[in-house]
């Protein structure tokens, strides 16, 4: 008996000391290592891709899409408008993420997609076969603040009347906010509307 509890203490305290070791590693060192090449090597990433004023203020995420609206909740016309969020009120809170769920045979959702069809062609002015596909519909997330380039192109005559520039500047800033291809080969280039926003606001 005694050589058996002997082990079993054994055992013990050997297992703790691996526990405390792994602690420390795991638990202490390994997410301060992180955290440091986080900071020196992926600064903007590791502290939310924000995008900043002129004035230094934070203006939001590139990563999340934000809403362009008045206090009504009337869209601004001097301001690319982002996809649909499927937060309603919410808007594009990080904690509302996720899809609407609704199948393409939903009722539901054919009525909303032809309310959104109607105003946003109304709103630029179009045709509602012009308007594209994204215009009208949500991303996965529900947070994307990307466009397709079609529908950046189709607001430009409004944002550039609404902000009395020359259509050619806005296109130019649309051309500066566009990301091609995720690897050159995923996806199709899209339009980041927060800092095409921001960087108009610059402008004037």
């Amino acid at each position: 008996m005694p050589n058996l509890t002997t082990r079993t203490a054994k055992s013990f305290w050997t297992g703790l000391r691996i526990m405390l070791i792994l602690i420390v590693i795991l638990g202490i060192a390994y997410p301060i290592f992180v955290l440091v090449i986080g900071q020196l090597a992926f600064t903007g990433q590791a502290n939310g891709s924000l995008v900043r004023m002129a004035d230094g203020r934070v203006a939001g995420s590139s990563l999340l899409g934000q809403r362009f609206e008045a206090p009504d909740g009337s869209p601004l016309p001097q301001y690319f408008q982002s996809r649909p969020s499927v937060a309603g009120d919410l808007g594009y809170d990080a904690t509302a993420s996720g899809g609407s769920n609704l199948g393409p045979e939903s009722d539901e959702l054919v009525l909303q997609i032809s309310d959104r069809l109607a105003e946003v062609a109304a709103f630029n002015g179009v045709s509602e076969s012009a308007v594209p596909v994204d215009a009208v519909t949500s991303s996965g997330s529900g947070l994307d603040p990307h466009i397709s380039v079609e529908y950046a192109k189709l607001q430009v005559p409004r944002v550039a009347k609404a902000r009395d520039l020359p259509v050619d500047v806005v296109e130019a800033a649309v051309d500066a906010a566009t990301v091609g291809r995720d690897l050159g080969l995923l996806g199709e280039p899209s339009v980041n509307v927060v800092e095409l926003n921001l960087a108009l606001d610059a402008v004037g």
